[in-house]
């Protein structure tokens, strides 16, 4: 574990770092509890040891800083006094603190305190994965990987809102899968899933940096495209679409060598507009209705 001992007495600072180091764990050193915020800033320590009594930013502060910070894993704390009193254990452990040493510290005692810290520092390491985890599959459909309907709520929510204060374009397309009860129908749900990747991966890979791609629901994904009008939206979409045929994933209900293909409606903000998210969405929604009933495999825009 990395450790940060913090101590205005060179003497016991040295003795506890010495002690550390001695114990096979990795160990750095700060003179004061302001040069030792500056160290955890930059180092985030899993172990902050830290004397109680120190001019300026004593240990009390320290652990309250520490607490505070949310950019920071959990750090163990422990605070080391000389006092020893009940008091002192007392507001160490309000200020932050998870264990308290006497001086003079003992190997013995040392070595309790951090095989302790391991596994609290472990188990919230554990938990904080976990709590990533909750948070991506909550953002992003589970059969595809691609964003979801809530992630997309949340991003056009901050991209209209910047297009309107910045006067900038963007652009979305609807995208859907022609024919895939049929080919669901056909083939099973199995293959479905498997070409739903397909198709989620293929689309994906034609989109810039920063375009945005969603699973919208069923067979449906939706592109968020940033600064693009409908001209060059068409465009980028239509990339899109050869790429799928491209594909060659056998349709039969489409034909005699027929493969799976998208539609897609599209529908565009403009600087100055009054176009809500809502009211776009539903533009490219008549939009992709319109080139499912021309026929599929086809890209319309929204009438302006």
């Amino acid at each position: 574990m990395k450790n940060l001992v913090v101590d205005d007495d060179p003497l016991s600072r040295r003795l506890v770092e010495t002690a550390v180091a001695r114990l096979g764990h990795e160990v750095a050193a700060a003179e004061d509890g302001e040069a030792a915020w500056r160290c955890f800033d930059h180092d985030k320590p899993e172990v902050l040891i830290t004397d109680l009594v120190m001019p300026g930013v004593d240990g009390l502060e320290l652990c309250r800083r520490v607490r505070a910070d949310p950019r920071a894993d959990y750090t163990y704390l422990i605070l080391v006094t000389a006092l020893g009193s009940r008091q002192d254990v007392v507001r160490g452990m309000e200020a932050g603190a998870d264990d308290y040493l006497v001086k003079p510290v003992d190997l013995f005692g040392l070595q309790a305190r951090l095989i302790a810290a391991q596994r609290v520092t472990d188990l919230h390491a554990e938990l904080a994965r976990h709590r990533a985890q909750l948070a991506h599959l909550a953002r992003h459909d589970p059969l595809t990987g691609l964003a979801n309907r809530r992630s997309l709520e949340e991003d056009l929510e901050v991209l209209h809102a910047r297009s309107q204060r910045y006067g900038r374009a963007y652009a979305l397309a609807m995208c859907d899968i022609d024919r895939f009860k049929a080919y669901n129908d056909t083939h099973g749900h199995q293959a479905g899933d498997q070409a739903l990747r397909a198709v989620a991966a293929t689309i994906a890979g034609e989109l810039r940096l920063g375009d945005g791609i969603y699973r919208y629901g069923g067979e449906e994904f939706l592109l968020v495209l940033p600064e693009q009008t409908l001209d060059s939206a068409r465009v980028a979409v239509e990339r899109v679409r050869r790429a799928v045929e491209q594909l060659a994933i056998g349709q039969p209900t489409a034909g005699p060598g027929g493969t799976l293909t998208v539609s897609a409606g599209i529908a565009a903000f403009g600087p100055g507009e009054a176009t809500t998210v809502e009211q776009l969405l539903e533009q490219a929604d008549a939009a992709l209705y319109r080139a499912k009933s021309a026929g599929r495999n086809r890209i319309v825009a929204a009438d302006r």
